[in-house]
């Protein structure tokens, strides 16, 4: 069978849900198969082919989902920030070069504006009166249609672009079934897992973490409306979930309103929670750990290898804290800066291969040459295997403090400050210092009905870290800046604080 993303569905029973929503008619795979099926016909009988790219500009819900699957079963998705500015839209769209642009209909976004000032067709989805929501029309013809191959593009994305232009990263079919197979397979989903999706849809963790394994597995989404902390117990008790992925701040957001009701969050009895796209704090690991009565799952991923790289096994075996999990799909080995791969304990730069990694990026022969060591790809992350064969990402190369030559991992202090009892965020970020080069900033949230001095954080640090540890600049804040998908943004941060 081809690894392709019309197989990712096409096994499952016709009659199991594949697809739940708010007030919504569950979407079963009959249903869902047969929508993959009729939009590839209206695209193909609308001028589309395969190798074409279409963006989508919808918001999280079950028509972003289904149309992220029907798409990308046909020729290229290219799922966008539905809170892009106008300047924003017009980079993508002309780095992109997509034939369409889907929206809801009567859509205000400004990517309509922008696809006119582009000459770029926009196309809006036909809501079907007795059909649920998630099953649409684009057009009211079709025609039969070529099936997409392994190697044909499905997904297109950016990276973030946080110290240089966005780069482009083609997906084909394969990468995106590998990946998804890989996941499903990690966490051991079964048709009876329901997922609860606080992801957004145009970011790799939602698309292929929760979608695109779930339909490997013949498993259901819940496609909520976004991530809402203060609804999300009450909407996990009601899908009756098994579980759910996030990023950090998400777990947190969740952790300070499950406090408040652990009655209700322990009676969830999920099955095991997901935590991938940035580093979870160990004390983050343990309080979910400790709250919700179930095991943590920290896993490693980015776009370029569609998500998955290396996870924390299911029980019985064992979950560490700290640790982004073994190699789950791809082949992870360790490289020093000339290409050297290292033994287990030695660190280095991680770097993987496998049927699920891009590869390379579009149309930037210097970033691929960078990039790419003997097929082996260098993710840019910094880290070492323990004895037990688990990673532990020590930090971003790019993050890496150097304060007067001695490298310094903001994750580290990240983690020590993180187990201060007032401490509620933490995020550490490198500040411009014209004596030593770098030092050390960093912006923290205290919890309700704490307070700490500056001095006193110092002096806690103090008692944890070296001397050229201790961060020169602590800035109170009541909300760290983020990125689209909740990750705290480190670089740049210093300068939107104003210490540059």
């Amino acid at each position: 069978m081809k690894k392709t993303i019309r197989n990712l569905i096409n096994d499952n029973n016709d009659n199991d849900i594949a697809i739940t929503s708010d007030d919504n008619k569950p979407i079963n795979f009959l249903e869902l198969k047969e929508h993959v099926f009729n939009i590839s016909g209206q695209l193909a009988g609308n001028g589309m082919l395969k190798k074409d790219r279409a963006a989508i500009v919808l918001p999280n819900g079950p028509e972003m989902a289904t149309a992220f699957l029907a798409i990308s079963s046909y020729m290229s998705a290219a799922p966008l920030n539905p809170s892009y500015k106008m300047s924003e839209y017009e980079f993508y769209l002309k780095d992109l070069n997509p034939k369409i642009v889907i929206v809801e209909k009567n859509s205000t976004n400004l990517v309509v504006e922008a696809a006119h000032k582009l000459g770029i067709e926009i196309c809006e989805i036909k809501k079907i009166d007795i059909a649920p929501d998630g099953i649409f029309n684009l057009y009211n013809s079709s025609k039969s249609f070529q099936i997409s191959d392994e190697d044909d593009e499905a997904l297109v994305l950016h990276t973030s672009g946080t110290t240089s232009r966005p780069k482009v990263v083609p997906l084909t079919n394969k990468n995106i079934y590998s990946s998804a197979v890989n996941i499903s397979k990690t966490l051991k989903l079964t048709s009876s897992d329901h997922c609860y999706n606080i992801m957004p849809l145009f970011h790799i963790h939602g698309l292929i973490a929760i979608l695109s394994s779930s339909m490997y597995a013949g498993s259901s989404v819940y496609t909520s409306v976004g991530f809402n902390a203060l609804q999300f117990l009450d909407k996990a008790k009601k899908e009756n979930i098994t579980w759910y992925s996030g990023v950090p701040t998400m777990h947190q957001g969740i952790l300070m309103r499950a406090k408040k009701n652990m009655e209700q969050a322990k009676n969830l009895s999920l099955r095991f929670i997901r935590s991938s796209s940035a580093s979870l704090p160990p004390a983050v690991f343990e309080k979910l750990n400790e709250v919700f009565k179930a095991p943590v799952i920290e896993a490693y991923g980015m776009t370029e290898a569609a998500h998955q790289m290396t996870s924390n096994p299911i029980p019985p075996e064992i979950q560490k804290a700290g640790f982004v999990g073994k190699p789950a799909g791809p082949e992870v080995c360790i490289m020093d800066k000339d290409g050297n791969k290292l033994e287990s304990g030695s660190e280095g730069e991680v770097c993987i291969r496998g049927d699920n990694v891009t590869s390379g990026y579009e149309n930037n022969k210097e970033a691929n040459n960078s990039s790419f060591t003997d097929g082996w790809f260098r993710t840019g992350d910094q880290g070492f295997f323990d004895k037990d064969g688990y990673l532990k990402i020590s930090g971003r190369l790019k993050e890496i403090i150097n304060r007067g030559g001695e490298k310094v991992s903001p994750l580290e202090i990240d983690n020590v400050l993180m187990e201060h009892k007032a401490i509620e965020q933490v995020v550490t970020f490198g500040v411009k210092d014209n004596l030593l080069g770098e030092t050390i900033g960093v912006a923290l949230v205290l919890k309700d009905g704490f307070q700490c001095t500056e001095s006193e954080l110092k002096e806690y640090a103090r008692q944890q870290l070296a001397d050229f540890k201790i961060p020169k600049y602590i800035c109170f804040l009541e909300e760290i800046p983020k990125g689209a998908t909740g990750k705290l943004q480190r670089i740049g941060l210093a300068d939107k604080l104003g210490l540059e």
